[in-house]
């Protein structure tokens, strides 16, 4: 994952969560965020040292594909229908005897 201006990220380390608000290159990440006291705090990190907080977008998005799974889960359990039958249905159509 590319890391640009607008995402939020952590230090691999730990630490609150921060603001990307420019990539000069891809080595300096420039990060802004609010500190203990208040004051808007703004420093220039290296990109190997952060990691990007997934927004709740890409959350909501990750939960919508969970519950297709559990769906098409459930759906084949309803039909009879199983990845390991269809799998030995499909080997048997292409085995052929040589003589």
């Amino acid at each position: 994952m590319a890391i640009e201006p607008g995402d939020v990220v952590i230090l691999k380390s730990g630490g609150q969560p921060m603001t990307v608000v420019s990539v000069e290159d891809r080595d300096e990440i420039d990060c802004v965020w609010m500190g203990d006291d208040g004051h808007l705090c703004r420093e220039s990190i290296p990109a190997a040292a952060l990691i990007g907080v997934p927004s709740e977008e890409d959350e909501d998005e990750d939960e919508d594909e969970h519950e297709h799974k559990e769906e098409d889960e459930a759906e084949d359990e309803e039909t009879g229908e199983d990845d390991e039958e269809e799998k030995s249905k499909d080997r048997g159509k292409t085995k052929r005897r040589v003589a």
